[in-house]
């Protein structure tokens, strides 16, 4: 069989054998061969072959549909890419360790003059496979050993069991996931677990013991996830001094919920955005499904960034959230919103914004929180073009509110008691972006507008995760 060659066309990034050819090869060239290669370089080609090779537990009509697209291809260059564009779409699978792409000449008896074959080699995964990693959430980190079974039933299933062990949280649980054949991002997801955590703000611990189903699928612009999770909580205090208010909460309750998540996510990044917006809207039902908690829960968050002056990065972002009781039922402790800590209102201490009661932080049935940032590169950039590039240098205004409101009261009165006892804050300092997974601040915090009770952290203010105001 020839290989295509492609000499007068620019690399494209895929991993495989080299599509190019060199000078000796030119010299050696048959007239014959060279003749195809101008009709293939300059005429139009068909596809009349896609295979896969390698196959060992995968069913190969679940393949196809990922791999279709390049039968329409029309031309060599168009093939390239749509070859790229499927290796690229099985590697997203999850199921394969490796994916080549080989393009050559048809032969055989049905040949056509100006067609290609067009071959894949993958290599699986192994049927059992084990990892270990650190994590980094909100302002805590964990260890997380896992056991996988990739590609379990031959068509992109996945069953994961994990245990994670961290500075405020230990976990474990048994997941499986179940991908749509075409649509990768359809998918349905079961998940078994156990979670135990500790809340040293709030004098709380809670263990939760629960079963969850979620569906992911995207929808225009927007990803939507609809979730079902029924959950028996088990609360109880973390220290002897812990608040009458906290006591009072202890106990088991039964959760059920249903829930709908929908984002537009349109940045280059989500650790470090350079441009693009992020809308996320959450609305949760507690209650009509069983359990003893009821309520109506909605959580909007707002990002938009825009490139500024020499390189630096305008962002700005805001929250915000109510929790409605139902039934005529206080809410629960755990379904509350918190405000305050170096990943959302900094300068204040984790979560110890609003409501409390002997120093125990209660949290609050609504709140709101903005946030205006400037990103720019460090001072006379060192490191430039490596090590330096993930540093940024970051000054901040922060405000927000977190209270109880009376639902017996119109709007108006609500927005007045939010708009009262606004704290803010303002400061500058370092960010170091961990690749995709997370990013690290170090900040000087000057806090304002605080209102007895508030616990702040005036200076320096060390964070780390995932989601940042």
């Amino acid at each position: 069989m020839g290989t295509v060659h492609a000499r007068s066309l620019d690399p494209l990034p895929m991993h495989g054998r080299d599509l190019g050819v060199n000078h000796d090869d030119m010299e050696g060239m048959e007239p014959e061969q060279a003749t195809k290669q101008e009709i293939l370089e300059n005429r139009n080609v068909v596809v009349q072959h896609v295979n896969i090779e390698g196959l060992g537990r995968t069913k190969e009509d679940y393949l196809g549909y990922e791999i279709a697209d390049v039968f329409n291809a029309k031309n060599l260059i168009d093939v390239m890419k749509k070859s790229h564009d499927a290796r690229m779409r099985l590697l997203r699978l999850g199921i394969f360790k490796e994916v080549e792409v080989l393009i050559d000449v048809s032969e055989g008896s049905d040949a056509l003059p100006n067609g290609l074959d067009v071959t894949f080699e993958v290599t699986e995964l192994k049927r059992l496979t084990g990892s270990y990693n650190t994590m980094v959430g909100n302002n805590e980190g964990s260890m997380v050993l896992g056991v996988k079974l990739p590609n379990a039933l031959g068509r992109g299933e996945k069953v994961t069991f994990q245990f994670s062990y961290g500075t405020k949280e230990t976990s474990y649980g048994l997941s499986f996931f179940k991908p749509q054949p075409g649509h990768f991002e359809r998918n349905f997801t079961l998940n078994l677990y156990k979670v135990t955590g500790q809340f040293p703000w709030s004098s709380l611990k809670e263990t939760d013991r629960g079963v969850s189903t979620e569906l992911n699928f995207p929808l225009w612009m927007s990803m939507h996830t609809l979730k079902w999770e029924g959950v028996w909580r088990e609360l109880g205090c973390l220290a002897r001094s812990a608040s009458f208010a906290v006591r009072e909460e202890s106990g088991h309750s039964l959760k059920s919920s249903l829930s709908h998540t929908m984002a537009i996510d349109t940045r280059n990044s989500a650790i470090l955005p350079r441009r693009g917006a992020l809308l996320r809207i959450n609305q949760e039902l507690a209650g009509y499904t069983g359990g003893d908690a009821s309520f109506l829960k909605e959580d909007v968050e707002l990002q938009l960034n825009r490139p500024f002056l020499f390189g630096s990065v305008l962002s700005a972002s805001l929250w915000g959230g109510m929790l409605v009781p139902i039934g005529g039922k206080p809410s629960c402790i755990a379904d509350r919103f918190y405000l305050g800590g170096p990943t959302s209102v900094r300068g204040f201490g984790m979560y110890s914004i609003g409501p409390q009661s002997e120093g125990d932080y209660l949290g609050g049935e609504a709140y709101w929180a903005g946030g205006l940032h400037l990103y720019t590169p460090l001072p006379f950039r060192p490191g430039r073009g490596g090590f330096g590039d993930l540093f940024r240098t970051h000054f901040f205004l922060n405000a927000g509110n977190l209270c109880n409101l009376n639902y017996g009261e119109g709007p108006r009165a609500h927005l007045q008691k939010l708009a009262e006892c606004i704290r803010w804050s303002y400061g500058a300092g370092i960010v170091l972006r961990l690749g995709n997974i997370a990013r690290l601040e170090l900040n000087y915090c000057i806090p304002m507008g605080v209102q007895s009770g508030d616990r702040i952290c005036d200076g320096v203010q060390f964070g780390a995760g995932i989601r940042f105001l």
